[in-house]
């Protein structure tokens, strides 16, 4: 008889998310197995053919072990030189992330230190930092630029990103972030500084095929609504999805400029207003909530979280892994953070970190456990799935697959 799958996995337990009206999508003692990268079975294993065995090149019992889709880290700054860990200590001190940035340091210092580095002391500091993520069952990854702010050194980022990809053999989503500080170059110009933006920089790179979707920071410290959208109306004109830093620091409306463009996500919306999650849930914008920046800047503003579910706006969780307000090398934490400070159930976490943070990427392949689909799975060492947010650093994951290999 022929072999149909490369791999079977048996007696496991599947938080699949596809809708069964259970809890996490829940298939008691199940079977998962795929072909050639791509999920072709996953249900119940009693639904399985007799003869299911015989059809598999690797069959394996996972002894009643949890698998889920492969987390998927929607927001990150991965790559970047050097760290701020000086800034962390003048924040507890009582200086405040404006005045930091105001001073020279925040997101410039790191623009220092990122643009200084070789393309490959870039790669090395930043494919540690991946690795732990790629450990912590995270299968997909958005790395933004946006530490260069010139064309040389944004094209090394994303360049950098694209290799860590390769490297790690975890899917890599890049986002272009120019617009996400004024460089000392430009100071006291930032019109002409978003001519460069759109004019040079963005085309260039996006002929060069660095990039995914555009991304920009709408806030009084960073970029104005009407610079954005002149941002925006680049990326629709070369076809790029966008996306955007909105509403973290106060309500510029931010969240409701992204839903104009029907862009993938509003990300932070702290200060976003019921009318800013009204226009999200129209235009299909994902909400990501990034919990790490939350604790580490002690913000007491919580996004509307109750106003995003009454008007049914896709809640996505993610790391946003940077120097300066969230160096989070764990995408499980971010779901425990989410849990703890923004009252998310831990299948909301969870959701939000594989069903709805696909979405935020603009993936349909991924995110749940269903035949057709790219079998990137976690596997866990976990009685329940709510563990995977309840646990404070443990190391759960027994193994990680994207697209059908074996990485952990």
């Amino acid at each position: 008889m022929d072999t149909i799958w490369d791999c079977l996995l048996l007696d496991c337990q599947l938080a699949s998310f596809v809708d069964n009206g259970r809890a996490y999508g829940r298939i008691d003692d199940a079977a998962i197995a795929w072909r050639n990268g791509l999920i072709t079975y996953a249900g119940p294993r009693a639904e399985l053919p007799d003869a299911a065995p015989a059809l598999a090149r690797q069959v394996e019992s996972l002894q009643g072990a949890w698998v889920t889709p492969g987390l998927i880290d929607c927001h990150t700054h991965l790559v970047f030189a050097g760290n701020r860990a000086h800034e962390f200590e003048q924040r507890l001190n009582g200086v405040s992330y404006e005045e930091i940035s105001r001073a020279g340091g925040g997101i410039n210092s790191t623009v220092r230190q990122t643009r200084s580095a070789s393309a490959e002391e870039l790669f090395a500091q930043s494919l540690a930092r991946a690795r732990l993520l790629r450990a912590d069952g995270v299968t997909t990854l958005e790395i933004k630029s946006g530490y260069g702010l010139d064309l040389a050194s944004e094209r090394k980022m994303l360049q950098v990103a694209k290799r860590i990809g390769h490297e790690l053999g975890v899917g890599i989503c890049t986002t272009f972030l120019g617009a996400h500080a004024l460089p000392p170059e430009f100071a006291g110009n930032q019109s002409a500084y978003i001519d460069e933006v759109c004019i040079h920089m963005m085309p260039a790179l996006a002929a060069e095929g660095l990039v995914d979707a555009v991304d920009a920071f709408c806030e009084k410290i960073a970029f104005t609504p009407s610079e954005i959208r002149r941002v925006f109306e680049t990326a629709r004109g070369l076809g790029l999805a966008v996306k955007l830093h909105a509403d973290q620091l106060s309500d510029l409306q931010g969240a409701a400029l992204v839903a104009e463009f029907r862009g993938l996500s509003a990300d932070h919306i702290e200060y976003t207003s019921a009318a800013g999650v009204q226009a999200m849930a129209e235009a299909g914008t994902v909400a990501v909530l990034l919990p790490g920046a939350f604790h580490v800047l002690r913000e007491t503003k919580l996004p509307p979280i109750d106003a995003l579910r009454e008007h049914g706006v896709a809640i996505a969780v993610s790391t946003d892994l940077n120097p300066g307000t969230s160096p989070l090398l764990s995408l499980r934490m971010a779901m425990s953070l989410a849990c703890t400070l923004f009252r998310l159930t831990p299948e909301e976490a969870l959701r939000g970190t594989t069903v709805h943070a696909a979405r935020a990427l603009g993936l349909g392949d991924r995110g749940r456990l269903a035949a057709g689909l790219r079998a990137d799975l976690a596997v866990w060492n976990i009685a329940e799935p709510a563990e995977l947010c309840y646990w404070l650093g443990a190391d759960a994951a027994v193994r990680v697959y994207a697209g059908g290999r074996r990485l952990v």
